[in-house]
């Protein structure tokens, strides 16, 4: 079961939400727009999640595949995680960005405005925080796999729900966060928030290399162990 919220861990890197989530920071009423970005995340995870859930349970797929999928999964997943890291660690991504850069000034074009859900999110409107809430949190890669691990553990009906529930609580993590910290500790939260964003721009790169290689790592033998264990 433990295995299952590694992958919730995972899930809840995710630039998006990061994004919105810092932007609803800087609002006027940041509390009121966490609140209403995370009912309208929640609704559609949950709602999403137990359907899956429940239509793999359901298939059986999970009692025939389970063998086959699970060191499959471990291995893509942990591959690619290797893969980010030597991109991350390398540099590879920044000097593709600046490429990029340096074709839009050459061709002389106009920089790019935020995109669509950052200038809904700036107009303030809880109500409009769970509108965007609602439609970003669709399933990622981790969440689906982490679903699958959730039907394989052959889970009671409330068993499920709860896992599921556990699951996306994890998930959603950077948005409860700052909301637990706005709710009890209003002046203290602004100041923390700055020396984590600090933090992050001085060793952001160096500890997603080492998350992102060594959980990587740790898949990839568990998978291998898997495949030869069939």
């Amino acid at each position: 079961m433990g295995e299952v919220f590694v992958f919730a861990f995972t899930a809840a890197l995710n630039p998006t939400l990061l994004g919105a989530t810092t932007v609803m920071l800087l609002l006027e009423h940041p509390k009121r727009m966490l609140v209403g970005y995370l009912l309208g995340a929640m609704m559609t995870s949950i709602t999403l999640g137990l359907v899956i859930v429940f239509a793999l349970q359901d298939s059986g797929a999970t009692s025939t595949t389970q063998k086959t999928l699970s060191p499959a999964a471990d291995l893509v997943i942990g591959g690619l995680l290797i893969v980010i890291a030597v991109v991350l660690g390398t540099g590879a991504d920044q000097r593709r960005k600046e490429r990029r850069l340096a074709k839009r000034s050459a061709k002389r074009k106009k920089p790019k405005g935020p995109p669509r859900w950052r200038r809904t999110l700036d107009k303030g409107s809880p109500r409009i925080a769970f509108v965007v809430g609602a439609a970003l949190t669709l399933p990622g890669g981790s969440y689906i796999v982490g679903l699958h691990r959730i039907a394989d553990q052959d889970l009671s009906t409330a068993e499920t729900v709860g896992t599921v529930l556990v699951f996306n609580l994890i998930m959603l993590m950077l948005l409860e966060i700052p909301l637990i910290g706005y709710t009890f500790a209003p002046e203290w939260t602004p100041r923390a928030v700055d020396r984590f964003k600090a933090w992050i721009g001085r060793t952001g790169r160096r500890a997603a290399v080492y998350g992102a290689g060594g959980i990587g790592a740790l898949l990839v033998i568990k998978g291998l162990i898997g495949v030869f264990a069939v």
